[in-house]
């Protein structure tokens, strides 16, 4: 943690559950959390942030095999396929035709997948968010608890992405350093714009151009958002927040809450978390058109009772 900086004291961290809890803010059956902040007023603003009409993807390529299991099936002409036997008789008369099929399989949490992080992924002291037990999470079913298909409808809101290594004038943090709420508001100075109630904010540490540049280091040191910024999140009534690492700076400098944004995000106010984004088009475009709020859209597989879903976030300026 930085002595230039004032930094909350463990019991401070601690506090915030509390101090910074959503439960029964928005009724005792909610499981939306700080996507309620995402009004109908914000959707229509939303779109408003769209002047240029350039899309940009946010996410990470899933690679194959690395990143995900593939058994791939292919039919040069698909009369042949297994189990075609059972199909009508013109589809075996039809034989100028094939086909491809995939069964994937990937583990989407993690420090490399681009994923939404909904907030039935953590708990604390037994709890998740809006106060309901980690029992409802059954190993063979799921969540019966602000699963991700709490957001099936999608996440439409405007983006803002605050670029704290350019405003630091570096390529990158380097990792295990923490960005604070000074950064952000030098970001927003900088850059021309303010997080207002309802946004999604996007954080460049520079993470994803090290990793680009194959210059990114392995183990579980990362960059990223230091627990500091967890009042200004609150205070700004941010909807989502997401970040080109796993969120949380690592190490976090609290032994009692080793991933603060996470647990006191997800458990205490419902904050949905973009984990390992890719910002390095989204931040080359906001430097080139001079415009750093755009339209983002979130779509979650509507995955039964999952803890997030693996997600495409799209830019549109």
């Amino acid at each position: 943690m930085s002595a230039e900086r004032p930094v909350p004291t463990p019991d401070d961290v601690l506090g915030y559950f509390e101090t910074l809890s959503n439960w029964g803010r928005w009724g005792d059956d909610d499981e939306l959390g700080t996507l309620n902040h995402v009004t109908d007023d914000v959707r229509l603003a939303a779109a408003r942030a769209v002047r240029h009409g350039r899309s940009v993807s946010c996410a990470w390529e899933v690679a194959a095999p690395r990143d995900m299991e593939r058994a791939t099936t292919t039919c040069p002409c698909a009369a042949d396929m297994p189990g075609a036997e059972g199909m009508p008789a013109r589809f075996h008369a039809d034989r100028r035709w094939g086909f491809s099929a995939e069964r994937l399989g990937l583990s989407f949490h993690g420090n490399t997948l681009t994923h939404l992080d909904s907030p039935c992924h953590l708990f604390w002291d037994g709890a998740m968010y809006n106060g309901r037990p980690h029992s409802l999470v059954d190993p063979g079913t799921g969540s019966a608890w602000a699963a991700v298909t709490a957001a099936a409808h999608g996440i439409l809101t405007r983006g803002v992405l605050l670029d704290v290594a350019r405003a630091r004038d570096v390529p990158w943090l380097e990792p295990g350093e923490g960005v604070f709420p000074d950064d952000l508001d030098a970001a927003e100075r900088r850059q021309g714009v303010r997080v207002r109630p309802g946004d999604a904010v996007l954080l460049r540490t520079g993470h994803g151009r090290a990793r680009h540049e194959d210059a990114a280091a392995d183990g579980v040191e990362q960059a990223g958002w230091h627990a500091s910024c967890l009042p200004w999140l609150h205070e700004r009534q941010v909807a989502l927040i997401g970040a080109d690492s796993p969120q949380d700076v690592q190490p976090s400098g609290y032994d009692e809450v080793l991933m603060p944004v996470h647990a006191v995000g997800l458990v205490a106010m419902g904050l949905w978390l973009l984990d390992n984004c890719d910002l390095e088009a989204c931040a080359t475009t906001a430097a080139e058109l001079g415009q750093w709020d755009f339209h983002l859209a979130v779509a979650p597989v509507r995955f039964a009772g999952t803890s997030g879903s693996p997600v495409n976030p799209i830019a549109t300026f």
